[in-house]
C-alpha cells in the first residue's frame, strides 16, 4: 500500500494507473472510491461512463498541483499541457483533504512494499 502525502499529512491511500489500459479505465466500473488514483503519464481525463463525479488534480513532473476541478459524470476534461500526472478521487475528497493548487504531493510506500 502507498500513501498520498502533502506537507507530512497523509491524505489517502493511493492506487496507480501507469499502463495504457489502466489509465484508459481509471475509475470506470466502480460504484465508489475512498482512495486516490494516480494516472501517470496523463494530462487530461474523462468521466464518460462513470458512476459518480470526481475531483481531478493535474500535477507537474514534481507532483505540484497545477489545477483542480470537480468533474460531473459523462464529461471530457480539457488537457492541461504542463501536467505529467493526474490524481482522481471521489468528488468532495480534495475539500476534505484541503488540497489546492500549489501543493506539492508525495507518494510514500509502506515499509512492507519497500522490502
Amino acid at each position: 500500500m502507498a500513501w498520498l502525502v502533502c506537507d507530512d499529512r497523509v491524505l489517502a491511500t493511493v492506487e496507480f494507473a501507469t499502463g495504457w489500459r489502466e489509465r484508459a479505465l481509471g475509475l470506470l466500473g466502480r460504484d465508489e472510491f475512498d482512495s486516490a488514483l494516480l494516472l501517470r503519464p496523463a494530462f487530461s481525463v474523462h468521466t464518460l461512463g462513470m458512476r459518480f463525479p470526481i475531483d481531478v488534480a493535474y500535477l507537474d513532473r514534481d507532483f505540484v498541483v497545477l489545477k483542480t476541478v470537480t468533474m460531473g459524470r459523462h464529461r471530457v476534461g480539457l488537457p492541461v499541457l504542463r501536467a505529467r500526472a493526474v490524481l482522481e478521487a471521489e468528488a468532495g475528497s480534495f475539500a476534505r483533504w484541503g488540497l489546492m493548487p500549489g501543493d506539492r504531493l508525495e507518494v510514500r510506500q509502506t515499509a512492507k512494499e519497500r522490502g
